[in-house]
């Protein structure tokens, strides 16, 4: 993951993510989760995202646990519609709502539908910033550029270069883990420290080895997990090595080499 990509952020996060990885014994794959979850994914930061920074990023750095970075607003409500002028204004307060205790997502993939539940008090700063994601409509038309069976699937470069630029330094504070990066739980990707931002992953097998380099669950699919599994993963880790080249291109470059990769259609609140 790009995100996890900020990498050298800190070699001791990376040989802390080397090492968690070789004790768990997952290998190869897995011992770059921590290098790749964060990568050049899409934002600067890198925990899975690429570009400048990797995805890590989340404008500023949030304020206490309970407080949207960026200066709080009333949540809004669920159902309303998505506010696409706000995708390119980060810092705006718009975009920094405080999200409800607990509210779901549906995503309509082009392989299915599957719907996460958020849980604010897991992990509140992420919940928020995955709210206001899902309200201003960021997710729509977004691809899946890394899915890896027995492993994860991670998306949240947004396909439109001119918006991901906007969000490569709008990072976020880091949340205590409370939850476990078990089957089917999401999580930021994240390229070190306080370095979240648009990217995530949902866990497709136990991956608890996670817990303790930080990637903190949020929320958890709690229908469509087979749509999840079912994603295309044909690619493997191909795409996930050009997270730079897609934070510039966006999905002109992946449709180009990546023609089969899935993508969201919608993501909306449920009401």
């Amino acid at each position: 993951m790009d995100q996890v990509g900020v990498m050298g952020r800190s070699e001791a996060f990376r040989r802390g993510a080397l090492a968690g990885w070789r004790l768990i014994g997952r290998g190869a794959v897995a011992g770059w989760l921590a290098l790749a979850l964060a990568c050049n994914g899409g934002n600067s930061g890198h925990a899975g995202s690429g570009a400048s920074g990797g995805e890590a990023q989340a404008a500023g750095q949030t304020a206490a646990p309970g407080a949207p970075a960026g200066g709080a607003a009333n949540a809004a409500s669920p159902g309303a519609l998505p506010d696409v002028a706000l995708l390119k204004k980060p810092a705006d307060p718009g975009m920094n709502a405080t999200a409800p205790d607990t509210f779901k997502a549906r995503f309509e993939t082009t392989e299915g539908v599957f719907v996460v539940e958020v849980h604010r008090a897991w992990a509140p700063r992420g919940a928020d910033r995955f709210y206001n994601l899902v309200r201003a409509g960021f997710f729509d038309g977004v691809k899946f550029f890394r899915a890896v069976k027995g492993f994860m699937v991670q998306f949240g470069i947004h396909g439109d270069p001119q918006v991901s630029k906007h969000w490569r330094d709008a990072r976020i504070d880091d949340d205590p883990v409370v939850k476990s990066n078990t089957r089917g739980f999401i999580s930021f990707a994240m390229a070190g420290p306080n370095s979240r931002s648009t990217q995530f992953f949902i866990n497709t097998v136990d991956n608890k080895g996670l817990d303790g380099m930080g990637f903190s669950p949020f929320g958890q699919v709690v229908e469509g997990m087979d749509v999840v599994d079912a994603l295309h993963s044909g690619y493997g880790e191909a795409p996930s090595k050009l997270q730079s080249e897609i934070q510039l291109q966006g999905n002109t470059l992946l449709e180009q080499k990546f023609p089969e990769l899935d993508s969201i259609v919608t993501a909306r609140l449920l009401d």
